[in-house]
């Protein structure tokens, strides 16, 4: 059976190499999908052309078999939900979220009434003769919000629109925009750069590098089980120094010959232990020999850089260890993602 929302081998360029490079993804029914990379690798133009604001050279966008690629956007049953909001500052809360119904030409009362409901949804009772001026980020966020869903759209594109708010409103609108898409069912495809932010909204995740998606997965396997030394770095594992693998365990290669399979390490900051130089480990951990360049205080304890042979490393550790001292990094094989 087909996906809801099916991408095929699209491709897009402006005139030089592809900014999309023959994606495909497909997203089921209900699902919220988060598109993960950095800035530039294409996912924001994957974005926008389930919207219809970029026209691919090649490729199919199938929303219940239908194919949409080249369709205007108001012709799609896709609504977005920009990183600006994108909000009339001019109208009220209740203009707002009825404005796509307006302009689809929905009676007074109906849109009253779909109105009415987008405030009970998303808590914003008695706010709809109000300004959109006189709200604060999240509350403006929520009228988005209320605007896309108003029109009832087959998916809900929504292009990092937690990115302009603070930490705190930010943590707090992650699980209310999460629970809300549940509660309603939408197909959502959202866009960030943050994976902690991707982790705890989404479904599924697809990573995206140079214009094509490297892996996708439910969040705990793009995490835990990263299919590339890419995907591991930008999931938190950045921590990299080269090795040789051998039947006796791991030794570093401090740009030196070795025996065994030379492989590339990666783990993260917190899975590492920082101890007194000349600890003597258990057989099978990656031991790191070297001088702790700089310490950082994190609130949770302190991060390290620890400068070895083979590589400069981060590492957490609860306790307080002055910068020039020798120190040992630990890590457990069980912590260590291995590449070639």
């Amino acid at each position: 059976m087909a996906s809801y929302l099916s991408i095929q081998a699209l491709t897009v360029s402006y005139g030089g190499p592809p900014v999309l490079d023959r994606v495909s993804l497909d997203v089921e029914r209900g699902e919220m999908v988060a598109l993960l990379g950095s800035s530039g690798c294409g996912k924001t133009t994957l974005l926008r052309s389930i919207a219809g604001f970029v026209i691919p050279q090649s490729g199919t966008i199938l929303i219940e078999g239908r194919d949409i690629a080249r369709l205007p956007p108001e012709a799609r049953g896709t609504a977005m939900m920009f990183q600006s909001y994108a909000l009339w500052p001019h109208m009220s809360v209740a203009d707002n979220i009825g404005y796509g119904l307006r302009m689809r030409g929905q009676k007074k009362d109906a849109i009253a009434e779909r109105v009415g409901e987008m405030l009970k949804l998303l808590q914003l009772e008695g706010f709809g003769p109000r300004p959109v001026t006189q709200l604060s980020g999240g509350q403006r966020q929520r009228v988005a919000l209320g605007r896309a869903l108003a029109v009832n759209p087959h998916v809900l594109l929504l292009d990092e629109p937690m990115s302009n708010l603070d930490y705190k409103v930010r943590l707090e609108l992650r699980h209310e925009l999460r629970a809300l898409q549940k509660k309603v069912g939408i197909t959502a495809v959202y866009v960030t750069h943050d994976r902690e932010e991707a982790l705890t909204l989404s479904d599924r995740i697809a990573v995206i590098d140079a214009g094509r998606i490297v892996q996708t997965g439910v969040p705990e396997e793009i995490f835990h089980q990263p299919s590339s030394a890419f995907v591991a770095g930008f999931m938190g594992a950045d921590n990299a120094v080269d090795v040789f693998e051998t039947e006796a365990g791991l030794a570093a290669a401090n740009g030196q010959g070795g025996s065994g399979r030379r492989v590339r390490a990666h783990f993260r900051s917190d899975a590492a232990q920082l101890a007194p130089s000349g600890t003597s480990p258990n057989a099978s951990d990656l031991v790191l020999d070297g001088v702790v360049a700089q310490s950082v205080y994190v609130g949770q304890g302190y991060r390290y850089r620890v400068r070895t042979q083979g590589a400069e490393i981060w590492v957490h550790a609860p306790e307080r260890v002055a910068e020039g001292t020798e120190a040992r990094v630990v890590v457990p094989r069980s912590a260590l993602l291995l590449f070639p």
